[in-house]
């Protein structure tokens, strides 16, 4: 699992990267509750809402960030881009936004303000000396 993270930065970078976890997730679980709300519950409305709501939840922590970045993306194309429902996203750009973010942090890794800098983070590896 270390191997799909190139580093866990912390200072300015980490706060970068926070912010921008913060912003890709609050907005894809926001606009997964909004398509529960206002769509007709189907069986596919209703996978994509909770992939959304859930991706959007585990890319705001930060957990298993490389995998929720292109979930979340994926859960975007599939319920944006073949019929738009009314108040999801403004329009075609903001959605590439949104998606061009959560594969810019699914590449980045998530930082050292995460669920997973604490799980997979860096490791101080003392050798004993005889």
């Amino acid at each position: 699992m270390q191997r799909l993270f190139s580093a866990f930065p912390d200072g300015w970078p980490g706060f970068g990267l926070l912010l921008l976890r913060i912003v890709v997730g609050v907005v894809a679980a926001v606009q997964g509750v909004h398509l529960v709300i206002v769509a007709n519950l189907t069986l596919g409305t209703c996978v994509i809402a909770g992939l959304a709501i859930a991706g959007g939840a585990a890319v705001l922590i930060g957990f298993l960030t490389p995998f929720t970045g292109v979930a979340l993306s994926v859960s975007i194309l599939l319920f944006w881009f073949p019929s738009p429902a009314a108040g999801l996203f403004l329009d075609t750009i903001a959605a590439l936004l949104i998606m061009a973010d959560a594969i810019a942090i699914a590449l980045l890794g998530p930082g050292a303000f995460s669920v997973d800098a604490l799980i997979f983070g860096r490791r101080e590896v003392l050798i004993p000396h005889e």
